[in-house]
């Protein structure tokens, strides 16, 4: 137990002054995780730790979740082409040509091969969706195609893991093994859609009436973990049951509270999984197989890239297929995993599968300055600028109005609002007024104001004025901080009780401040003297 905690108080050390420096060059914070792990792992003479691993694949778990938040069955549905037929198109012509490559070029017999080539067809969800979500791509044509095409990915390791339980299969048969899968994902997907859609509204409502944080936060960790831990159960990735969570919450009122309240578990979970993928480079293989190493990487993401390229490009404009195609050609977490099962299993031997891992994880390492630069890329080998930048939003609006708060004031000025026409969106923390704004069919949504996610989520960039109606004076001057602190001028209009209450606002651009007392005295004057 202490020499874990050493561990992970040198690598937080570490990571904390290398990323401070790196930032200094925009180098990505996953490259500093990264190479924080590999000086670890010398620090401390290993390459790998199976406490931190675990812990560290929930970094996964969370981000999945996340993902799923933002893609409710319907709007899957809309994405089967991307998908399904993408992912499928993909996963098999990549893997089929590796496995081709893997057996020449390691002499190895063919089902080795197979598991090698299919496991590099696999690319990297952490890091890609971590840096698309970021940066805003995830919403982009791009995005979603990259998107879809990850999703299959995580599905596709599913049946990967079971080819190499068929390859050293001695006490059942294929067949049998085949039906029990199909068994657990029927009774998987089907309990937790049943779960989702019966189960989770009244527990939510139960729960967010409790008015506390600390319950509201350990019920999503209990979603979160039961689901991955229920879909580990029957043999399936903790990030598929998570995922599949994700999509049970999106078409309730609580998503937006719910992702702003995961993210920081979310990113610290990540950044070790980023340190333990470091643990894994063996700097005497690099030195040892150089040349294998840089072959292998650049054929490998070369005839990826030419893959998604050339399948994406048959229905959609050459831009989109090639920054798709950049931004998916490296290998991804999952292979690592499955190289670790194969190498137990005994079908890789331990220096091929070093060099493996090598390769892995070098072109994970090369993937954030690909993302950060993949439109001037795109720009180099491509005039078309055909991509329409935003194809799914959050809340759907652009232009609109947010109100913050939904008490006696909000109400009067969302009566207003509706009678002017005028588009709009409510985001109130009380749970009673949310079902009060719901019952007058008024788009309130549950969410904390005080936090830039849920701002950014409700389509803050993009909204015509912020309109902040709460009487709380603390949490006033924490909404108006927020909101000042976007790069882009946010349109401010707060109401404050009294001149006291206005000298707090005055330090920041606030746009508007209408001084409650002020106005009703002007009021009142002006009645008394007609």
């Amino acid at each position: 137990m202490d020499s874990l905690l050493l561990i992970i108080l040198t690598a937080t050390t570490i990571a904390t002054f290398l990323n401070l420096f790196l930032k200094r060059f925009n180098i990505p914070t996953i490259i500093g995780y990264i190479l924080t792990g590999t000086l670890i792992s010398y620090m401390f003479a290993l390459h790998s730790s199976e406490k931190l691993s675990h812990i560290a694949e929930f970094g996964i778990v969370f981000l999945m979740f996340t993902i799923g938040l933002e893609f409710s069955m319907k709007h899957l549905m809309s994405m089967k082409k991307e998908v399904f037929f993408n992912g499928t198109i993909q996963v098999l012509a990549t893997g089929l040509i590796f496995s081709i490559m893997a057996k020449y070029m390691f002499n190895i017999e063919q089902k080795s091969a197979i598991i090698i080539g299919f496991a590099f067809a696999l690319s990297s969800t952490a890091i890609v969706l971590k840096i698309l979500n970021d940066n805003g791509d995830i919403h982009t044509t791009y995005g979603r195609k990259v998107l879809g095409i990850l999703l299959f990915q995580d599905i596709a390791v599913i049946p990967l893991l079971l080819m190499i339980n068929f390859f050293t299969i001695t006490d059942s048969s294929v067949s049998a093994l085949l039906i029990k899968t199909l068994i657990s994902a029927i009774i998987v997907i089907g309990l937790l859609f049943f779960a989702g859609k019966y189960l989770l509204n009244p527990f939510f409502s139960k729960v967010v009436s409790s008015d506390s944080e600390e319950i509201f936060i350990a019920f999503i960790l209990l979603i979160v973990i039961g689901s991955s831990y229920f879909a580990h159960l029957f043999g399936f990735t903790y990030s598929l049951g998570a995922f599949i969570a994700g999509m049970m919450i999106a078409d309730t009122k609580y998503r937006h509270q719910v992702e702003a309240d995961l993210i920081p578990f979310r990113d610290i979970l990540l950044g070790l999984f980023f340190i333990t993928i470091g643990m894994q480079i063996d700097m005497s293989i690099i030195k040892d197989y150089f040349f294998e190493i840089v072959s292998l990487l650049v054929a490998v993401m070369v005839i990826k890239m030419i893959i998604i390229f050339t399948l994406l490009s048959y229905y959609t404009n050459k831009r989109v297929s090639l920054k798709a195609a950049l931004s998916i050609s490296q290998v991804g977490e999952f292979s690592l995993a499955v190289f670790a099962l194969a190498s137990s299993s005994s079908l890789i031997e331990p220096i091929t599968n070093q060099i493996l891992i090598v390769t892995v994880a070098i072109s994970m390492i090369l993937t954030p300055f690909i993302l950060k630069n993949v439109k001037a890329i795109a720009d180099m080998f491509t005039s078309e600028n055909l991509e329409k930048e935003y194809t799914i939003s959050s809340s759907g609006l652009s232009d609109h109005i947010i109100v913050c708060g939904y008490g006696k004031l909000g109400q009067e000025i969302v009566r207003i609002l509706k009678k002017r026409n005028v588009k709009f969106l409510v985001i109130e923390h009380n749970i009673n007024l949310v079902k009060l704004g719901e019952s007058r069919n008024d788009p309130v949504f549950f969410g904390n104001v005080a936090m830039k996610s849920i701002m950014v989520q409700n389509g803050v960039k993009t909204c015509k004025s912020v309109i902040v109606a709460i009487s709380n004076e603390k949490k006033l001057r924490l909404i108006c901080e927020l909101l000042d602190s976007f790069k882009k001028p946010i349109n401010t209009v707060v109401r404050v009780v009294d001149h006291e209450e206005k000298k707090l606002l005055e330090d920041l651009n606030v746009n508007h401040i209408v001084n409650q007392g002020k106005e009703i005295a002007k009021s009142l004057i002006k009645e008394a003297l007609i």
